[in-house]
């Protein structure tokens, strides 16, 4: 959709730090995360709210916010992982996304209040979105190019 950032990053045409790109959707660092390896996913067409979400769609899509879910955790060595979505109020994209956060133990997120971080550059942001995307399972991680077949595992 036109004006649409995550559609922009689906396309390719906004630059974004990729973790994996899938049939299913697309998974990219957020630009202020709540802590560094913050992912957001997103499906692969333009859908508003989870309402949206075609019920044929769930599987895939949840089955791509868990392995994100399993990755982050993994790969960046966390305690646990907060994951999270918004419909409608507090929606800060009008475009589906479902947040996976890593968590350590006293790391301070309580309630819904989300203090921000930034990456201290774009190296360590490529570092981060390497360590998830190396901890996903085989053949699923997928940045640099569009996919061709579903990562089902």
């Amino acid at each position: 959709m036109a004006g649409c950032v995550f559609c922009g990053i689906v396309a390719g045409e906004v630059p974004a730090f990729r973790v994996t790109d899938e049939p299913d959707g697309v998974a990219f660092l957020d630009t202020r995360p709540v802590f560094k390896g913050h992912v957001l996913v997103v499906p692969r067409t333009h859908l508003v709210t989870l309402g949206d979400l075609p019920p044929e769609s769930l599987a895939g899509y949840f089955g791509l916010v868990r392995r994100l879910a399993i990755a982050v955790e993994a790969g960046l060595a966390a305690g646990g992982t907060f994951v999270a979505m918004n419909n409608k109020v507090s929606q800060s994209v009008p475009h589906l996304h479902t947040h996976v956060v890593p968590r350590t133990k006293g790391d301070g997120l309580r309630g819904f209040f989300w203090p921000r971080t930034r990456y201290a550059d774009d190296a360590e942001a490529t570092g981060y979105a390497e360590r998830i995307e190396a901890a996903l399972p085989a053949g699923c991680g997928r940045r640099r190019r569009p996919p061709t077949t579903p990562c089902i595992k």
